[in-house]
């Protein structure tokens, strides 16, 4: 095992401690707090200052949230909307072929629009703004989560069970991946892939749409390195056994993890120029 430091931390300790966390972690959410806290950190820094202040003022209505990243755990504790947190597809297709839900009525997808279209009211009141910012922030990075965008007969790899400590494949890319490619220190880590990132990068990540966003993290899902999927032709087969969470493993999809995180804080933030920007 390679021992290098990564955020302060040898890689051998570092392994032990993310095995540990995904161990204690009991729920799969998607992302899980820090995930979702670093991306709605990543966004309220991108945002323009006029947005910035009118997120200040709606957050400063919050009885229970002091800041937006904070707030952007909303929906997961207590968990509420739960069909919106997701967005199932069919095992042999291959993307969307429009901002819909393929198989539902409700999805991650649909709650992007919906809740964008009521902060982006004058006429709603701000106790529904209000919850509509907060759910937003938390749509939006549950759509940069590979596995929400994935199989409903598998709850999005919560049924498929990973070797090592971590529970299931769900729990891994939730958190255990979150913790082993940002460490514990989300808004530093914010700072670090905002500083990582090119302007070609920014210019190309904000030339999509929702249903873009979900077809890109489905391929993540459907990808080799990912163990979500055993291809056979273009149907994505179940693993027929655990899927090993190795450091290699871990160190593969770091670099996935830190790009899905900073694609998800850089869209959201042009979705709040659009909504809040005055």
């Amino acid at each position: 095992m390679r021992e290098v430091a990564m955020r302060g931390m040898p890689v051998g300790r570092l392994l032990v401690a993310t095995l540990a966390f995904c161990w204690s972690y009991s729920e799969a959410y998607a992302w899980g707090d820090k995930g979702h806290q670093a991306i709605c950190e990543i966004a309220f820094k991108l945002v323009r200052q006029d947005t910035r202040a009118e997120i200040e003022r709606l957050i400063a209505l919050d009885t229970r949230f002091k800041s937006f990243p904070d707030s952007c755990t909303f929906p997961d504790n207590p968990r509420i909307r739960a069909p919106e947190h997701f967005v199932n597809l069919a095992r042999d297709a291959g993307g969307f072929l429009a901002d819909e839900c393929p198989k539902a009525d409700v999805c991650v997808l649909s709650a992007i629009r919906s809740d964008t279209q009521i902060l982006s009211s004058t006429s709603e009141d701000d106790s529904k703004r209000l919850i509509a910012l907060k759910s937003l922030g938390h749509w939006v990075g549950d759509v940069h989560q590979p596995l929400h965008v994935s199989f409903e007969d598998d709850r999005g790899g919560n049924k498929i069970v990973s070797s090592g400590e971590c529970k299931n494949l769900h729990a891994v890319w939730d958190n255990c991946l979150v913790l082993y490619s940002i460490g514990p220190d989300w808004a530093d880590a914010a700072d670090e892939l905002i500083q990582a990132m090119t302007p070609e990068e920014k210019s190309q990540w904000l030339s999509s749409t929702p249903k873009n966003w979900a077809t890109e993290s489905f391929a993540i899902a459907r990808a080799l390195s990912t163990g979500y999927c055993v291809m056979s032709g273009p149907s994505c087969d179940p693993p027929k056994a655990s899927v090993t969470i190795s450091e290699e493993y871990l160190a593969t999809n770091e670099p996935v993890v830190k790009k899905q995180l900073l694609k998800a804080g850089v869209r959201l933030a042009q979705l709040l120029d659009l909504a809040l920007g005055r």
